[in-house]
């Protein structure tokens, strides 16, 4: 039995590959969240089928850490391959998909042999199969469509046109598992305290950020709760590019994060014919952020830089990516027309391992993701000062990136 065309797509999109097919399939709202298909159905009839034998003809793709994995998480995720390998007849798919599969039940592996508590080699594949199954179901088959604005999606069903699933537990169980809680680090949980208290009195929080992974949303909901500050994590507002609401396999995690959704400038400007609807959603969002602002209570998250930081290959280091002045300055905007008062604090990230991407991508061959079980770490730094009036506002996104710069460094020093 092989995938449909549009399971074949999901898995083209899924790896980045460039494909023109998923144009053909309708998007639908989140009313189809009620009708979709039960959410753990693959995962349970691969667990049921455990005892399978797989010959090696039947998981030939390309596995790098065979000598990590012991002889039960070894068996897994071979059974995991042939089940891929029965469903695709696409060498090259095979391949990269076995790659993330590879990579995520090696780290996994090394996350049970450090004794984190929860990792086996069937919760390995029981949230790996959910992550391709969401994608499948909300990423292409019945494509969710996101507004400018997007609340998470936790499960109640009698709030969310039926939906029973808390995508936001399963994105943070799916990375919390590639996570070294125990070796991670927070950084500043006496301004933590403050916010909180800001939060619970009404006012505004804005968390300038820096960026380096694909996981940033789940690396700050698990320290935020290592930390003591659960319901702050939860209540985040994430401000969101094109790439999280429309790559099929980022799709069910964004699904459970609340959301500003911005296109990019450079997204924008590729497509002249779609600009003036995109800067229409994009005015919608900034209203949408507004409002959210007026009401008071709300902790935004927001990378300035608009991107995530990229390894530099002569020092083998990560720098900081810098903060753009436009995107500070509007965030600034908002916080003063809301009137309510607004704070704004500089959240250092280091991240970049748990998800590395490659160094180099060839235009049309997709980006392979890879996994990695690391610690990850949060500086919160004091709030940050008015500095800069009307002629120098420079000077605020000067020092915004300065602090968030001297926490990275301290992360990175007593990480390491």
């Amino acid at each position: 039995m092989k995938f449909s065309t549009a399971a074949s797509t999901l898995a083209c999109v899924m790896l980045g590959l460039s494909t023109s097919t998923t144009n053909a399939f309708s998007i639908n709202s989140r009313n189809t969240l009620a009708a979709a298909v039960s959410p753990h159905h693959l995962a349970s009839t691969f667990l049921n089928c455990m005892n399978v034998s797989t010959s090696a003809d039947e998981t030939s793709t390309t596995t790098a850490n065979d000598d990590i994995l012991n002889e039960e998480f070894l068996a897994a995720r071979d059974q995991t391959l042939g089940l891929l390998k029965s469903k695709l007849d696409n060498e090259k798919l095979q391949e990269l998909l076995g790659h993330f599969t590879n990579e995520y039940f090696t780290a996994c592996q090394q996350a049970a042999d450090q004794g984190v508590e929860g990792i086996t080699a069937q919760s390995t594949v029981k949230n790996m199969l959910d992550a391709l199954q969401y994608g499948m179901t909300y990423g292409l088959q019945d494509k969710f469509q996101f507004g400018s604005t997007h609340e998470a999606l936790r499960g109640n069903p009698e709030t969310e046109d039926g939906n029973a699933i808390d995508f936001y537990k399963f994105g943070c169980d799916f990375f919390r598992a590639a996570m070294n809680l125990s070796e991670s680090l927070v950084l500043g949980e006496e301004n933590l305290a403050i916010l909180r208290e800001q939060i619970n009195n009404g006012e505004n929080v804005v968390l300038l950020a820096n960026h380096q992974s694909e996981a940033d949303p789940q690396v700050v909901s698990c320290l935020f709760e290592k930390a003591g500050f659960k319901d702050e994590a939860e209540k985040m507002v994430y401000v969101a590019g094109h790439k999280v609401t429309t790559d099929t396999l980022a799709i069910p995690f964004s699904m459970g994060r609340n959301l500003i959704c911005i296109h990019s400038k450079k997204h924008i400007d590729a497509d002249p014919e779609t600009k003036p609807a995109k800067s229409r959603e994009n005015l919608a969002a900034m209203s949408g952020m507004l409002g959210k602002l007026r009401q008071g209570g709300t902790i935004i998250w927001v990378a300035p830089s608009g991107g995530r930081d990229r390894r530099d290959l002569d020092t083998n280091t990560v720098p900081l990516a810098p903060f753009d002045q436009k995107t500070v300055d509007m965030f600034r905007l908002l916080g003063n027309k809301s009137k309510v008062k607004t704070h704004f604090y500089a959240l250092s990230m280091v991240s970049y391992d748990i998800c590395p991407p490659p160094d180099f991508v060839e235009v049309g061959t997709g980006e392979q993701r890879n996994v990695r079980f690391v610690p990850v770490g949060i500086a919160v730094s004091d709030e940050l000062e008015n500095v800069g009036g009307v002629e120098s506002r420079h000077l605020f996104t000067e020092n915004a990136f300065a602090v968030c710069q001297k926490g990275y460094d301290d992360l990175l020093a007593a990480m390491h």
